[in-house]
């Protein structure tokens, strides 16, 4: 019976350290579910105070009034307005754009001068000339280059306001008519 009773008690020992581990750890669990509790607690808090605010902003605001019908019409007619100045201005910069494509692409007029009278100024220059007749848009520059290709031979703005005594390449008038000289070689 002495051998019953110690490994009774042994037994019984065993369940009590058994429970003892049991009890810590359910102890230790209950205090990680207070904790988490807490926390939980905290956020629901700040939570509830951010909800609060944000229903003190929205009642502080004032309501915003829906557009009425005659708003709606007017916002309409002022984007057919807009519309209307958009396909106008468009139309308008469509001419001007061919408008400078024809003065861009056009050549000079090319004529042979009157025969000149050997007692006048021009009468140093080469043999051959062109009378050019000045358009919208030219310059000594464009004209040169114009002729230069025309007739192969290198013509340059010196020569033309040698030959044209007192132009001012500033002050040249459409319609005006000047000689460009054309180099023997």
């Amino acid at each position: 019976m002495a051998v019953w009773l110690g490994a009774n008690l042994l037994a019984q020992g065993q369940d009590a350290a058994f429970l003892e581990e049991r009890i810590k750890r359910l102890t230790g669990y209950i205090q990680d579910l207070q904790e988490e509790s807490q926390s939980q607690k905290r956020q629901i808090d700040a939570l509830v105070r951010e909800l609060a605010a944000l229903r003190e902003q929205n009642q502080n605001r004032p309501a915003a009034t829906p557009a009425s019908q005659d708003d709606l019409r007017e916002l309409a007619r002022k984007v057919q307005e807009m519309e209307e100045k958009r396909k106008a201005d468009r139309a308008f910069l469509e001419k001007e754009f061919d408008r400078l494509t024809q003065i861009a692409t056009a050549k000079p007029a090319v004529s042979r001068p009157p025969e000149r009278p050997a007692n006048t100024p021009a009468a140093n220059l080469p043999k051959d000339a062109f009378e050019h007749t000045i358009a919208s848009g030219d310059t000594l520059l464009a004209i040169a280059l114009a002729y230069s290709k025309e007739t192969g031979k290198k013509i340059t703005v010196d020569m033309i306001q040698r030959a044209n005594e007192g132009l001012k390449p500033e002050r040249m008038q459409v319609g005006q008519k000047i000689l460009i000289p054309v180099p023997d070689k």
